[in-house]
């Protein structure tokens, strides 16, 4: 039987029999400072399509098998490993389970994931935060700042108690020291040579807050990444503020990038932009009143527990016609049509499954057990209540526009994100979480996980006006 697709936020403790799809973000030798540095294992950082980060760990009598296979950035499928609760000191992500491989674990590489899957996440917190998690040995969390200045004891060749201290300014002028000791200090100062120029920003990953004298301080861990200037698009982002701030003059690069900055556009803006731009994936900010919710499609749909496309129904049976699997397990979802209106126009808008999940606080297969028992179809009952009373409410929402939007065929818009009050637009590569929907008349999904369907189901059925601103198109067209 195939593993079950599921999300990390899905996982409890205990041998897991599901699959889940994972970007690597960092690994990392875990050692025994008592022992000598004995090494212990490998420690990582896993991230999936909803931007959940877990922990997980390869014991050293595993790492034959699995280290010449891991290389960051990549995607994997990883299954039959087992879910713990991780020490609640020195954590490396908001999440209080940690993935164990065994012996049973295969950890492969996929080239298309079910569901596209961040390139980066990181857990950065400003000045203040940090004072808080100080001293505390709780928190490891990111750091991203501008460099001033650097101070370096290694030597050529090094020597013993080598040392890399550098001076960070971070939000609101603040400025704090961040401290990287031994091969990690060797490794930094080696590459800053290498450079040749001195760089302007720093990512640091998992450091350790510390209060020194009255002065905050940030100590490299062994799970400490560092990322200089343009190696990540939160560090170019900056990179190219600093740039703005020093020379008064808008940065040439991200210009050349559509995807650079995420435009709030009008209604009508949105439905002129893909009748004049060439085809592109991009992200806006809109904002509207829900006109009315659409149910001639219904409100929800059975999707393959693995691509995510809709399943075909039978009497007896679900099938996938994606995954060629006539005994499918199918997963219901939330797939809500409404037209939003604001001042300048109207267009119909499409959210799914995370969205409305998120939106409301509940999942598509509580609903469905609300509004009606076992042994009856989901996708022929009345839509809930709470997305029915959707209609006359405005909303603050992120639109994901795809290549499908720039055709003939398109009818709708994805709703990726709906903002909440004070909330700000997330940046652009957070957001790819979309996939095709079941029938192909929008561009894009939102892959929040749901209840597995594997009740046998009774009954038939299937388990114009101005356009965007010069400054916008200036963009665009680069």
């Amino acid at each position: 039987m195939a593993n079950v697709l599921v999300l990390l936020s899905d996982l409890q403790s205990g041998r897991s029999s599901s699959a889940v799809e994972v970007r690597l973000l960092r690994f990392w030798e875990a050692r025994n400072v008592r022992r000598s540095g004995e090494l212990m294992g490998v420690d990582m950082l896993l991230l999936d399509s909803q931007s959940t980060m877990m922990p997980a760990t390869v014991n050293v009598n595993r790492l034959a098998t699995h280290l010449t296979n891991l290389e960051e950035g990549s995607v994997y499928s990883l299954t039959g490993f087992e879910v713990t609760h991780c020490n609640q000191n020195y954590r490396l992500s908001d999440s209080s389970l940690l993935i164990r491989f065994t012996d049973s674990t295969s950890f492969k590489k996929v080239t298309e994931p079910a569901v596209p899957i961040p390139l980066e996440s990181f857990r950065f917190r400003n000045y203040s935060e940090m004072l808080g998690l100080a001293n505390s040995n709780n928190q490891l969390p990111d750091l991203i700042g501008e460099i001033t200045a650097v101070k370096s004891t290694v030597t050529d060749p090094p020597q013993d108690k080598n040392r890399v201290m550098a001076t960070i300014r971070m939000d609101n002028d603040m400025s704090v020291t961040m401290s990287l000791f031994d091969a990690q200090a060797v490794k930094i100062h080696n590459q800053l040579e290498q450079i040749g120029v001195d760089p302007r920003v720093v990512v640091a990953t998992s450091v350790n807050p510390k209060i020194v004298g009255g002065r905050l301080f940030l100590n490299a861990t062994s799970g400490t990444h560092i990322y200089f200037d343009k190696q990540t698009d939160a560090g170019e982002r900056l990179f190219y503020r600093l740039v703005e701030r020093d020379t008064g003059l808008p940065p040439v690069a991200p210009l050349l990038k559509s995807y650079a900055k995420m435009e709030k556009l009008s209604i009508s803006e949105l439905n002129d932009f893909v009748v004049t731009a060439t085809s592109q994936e991009i992200d806006f900010i809109c904002a509207g009143k829900v006109t009315g919710v659409k149910l001639d499609k219904g409100w929800c749909y059975v999707s393959c527990s693995k691509c995510f496309k809709k399943l075909q129904r039978s009497v007896s049976s679900l099938t996938c016609l994606s995954c060629n699997n006539t005994s499918a397990v199918g997963v219901l979802r939330y797939r809500v049509e409404m037209s939003i209106a604001d001042e300048t126009g109207e267009g119909l808008f499409v959210a799914f499954d995370g969205v409305i999940a998120k939106l409301h606080n509940m999942r598509a297969h509580e609903a469905a057990n609300l509004l009606a028992g076992d042994d009856v179809n989901p996708e022929k009952t009345d839509a809930p209540p709470f997305v029915r009373d959707m209609e006359g409410k405005s909303y603050t929402f992120q639109v994901k526009v795809g290549p499908y939007n720039f055709t003939a065929n398109h009818q709708s818009f994805t709703i990726s994100r709906i903002l909440g009050e004070g909330e700000r637009a997330p940046q652009p590569e957070f957001v790819e979480d979309g996939g095709d929907d079941d029938n192909g008349d929008d561009n894009g999904d939102d892959n929040d996980g749901a209840g597995l369907v594997r009740r046998k189901m009774k009954d038939g059925g299937c388990s114009k006006s101005a356009g965007p601103s010069a400054k916008s198109k200036k963009a665009r067209k680069a």
